[in-house]
């Protein structure tokens, strides 16, 4: 009689050599598929992304905006691993956003459609004085005007920004030295929030092409028509009261105001 018996031994090959009915082998091989996975960079790492990708993740967080310019590695890893990385802040109630022909990419605050609980939030909107918005919208006027290719070409300087401002100024404000306190403060500002990119110069500025997500056209318009209208009224630092209630803003955490850029 011959026997048709299935050989032990054979069976076992495809595993390398670890019996498939060993219990503790079983385990060590699912130690092992899970660590193939999981990227571990430390100790009990139990994370799905790589290094890059976490690396972008925690630049969006930290930062109001990542750019081909300002993060050019995590810019990258946002474009590779964009599904990922907006699963992870998703996680967290944020929104990600990308603009693929700006190079940009940045996180919102998601909104709960229910009237009755809202989600928590890690970010806060700060309303931008009026000195801030009124370079904001002169920013957003000189990169509509710039017609070359590639992101962040515009250059202004601080002189520039002192002089629009002060066009602002109502005859009945009389202390230049504190106004021109107040435009410095937003050029600051907006040296923090990378809106205004430093260059060698201390008082020459890129101007970041996320402006024009900051306003886009309509916006821009309606600003504009605002800012106009207020220029023959007292000016004040207090925040800007914009159409619709609005300020344009960059979302940020408590730590981008103390960060410099």
């Amino acid at each position: 009689m011959t026997d048709t018996t299935a050989s032990h031994v054979d069976d076992t090959d495809a595993f390398d050599g670890i019996d498939p009915f060993d219990e503790s082998a079983s385990v060590a091989l699912d130690e092992t598929e899970r660590d193939e996975s999981s990227f571990a960079l430390f100790e009990g790492d139990e994370g799905r992304l790589d290094e890059l990708q976490r690396r972008a993740l925690v630049a969006l967080l930290r930062h109001p905006y990542v750019s081909a310019r300002t993060h050019p590695d995590e810019w990258r890893a946002v474009l590779d691993a964009e599904g990922q990385l907006r699963s992870r802040l998703n996680d967290l109630f944020l929104e990600l956003h990308v603009d693929r022909d700006r190079e940009v990419a940045w996180k919102r605050q998601a909104r709960s459609e229910s009237q009755r609980r809202g989600f928590p939030t890690l970010l806060r909107d700060v309303p931008y004085t009026r000195e801030e918005t009124i370079v904001l919208v002169w920013l957003r006027m000189r990169l509509r005007a710039d017609t070359r290719p590639g992101p962040d070409q515009v250059v202004v300087d601080r002189s520039e920004i002192l002089g629009h401002v002060a066009g602002f100024r109502p005859a009945t404000a009389t202390d230049r030295t504190r106004d021109e306190g107040r435009v410095a403060k937003a050029i600051e500002r907006l040296i923090t929030a990378r809106v205004l990119l430093k260059t060698s110069d201390p008082d020459r500025f890129r101007v970041a092409s996320v402006v024009e997500v900051l306003l886009p056209l309509e916006r821009l318009l309606e600003l504009d028509t605002w800012l106009a209208s207020t220029t023959s009224s007292n000016a004040t630092s207090a925040p800007v009261d914009a159409p619709d209630g609005a300020e344009p803003s960059l979302q940020t955490d408590d730590d981008d105001e103390e960060e410099s850029a």
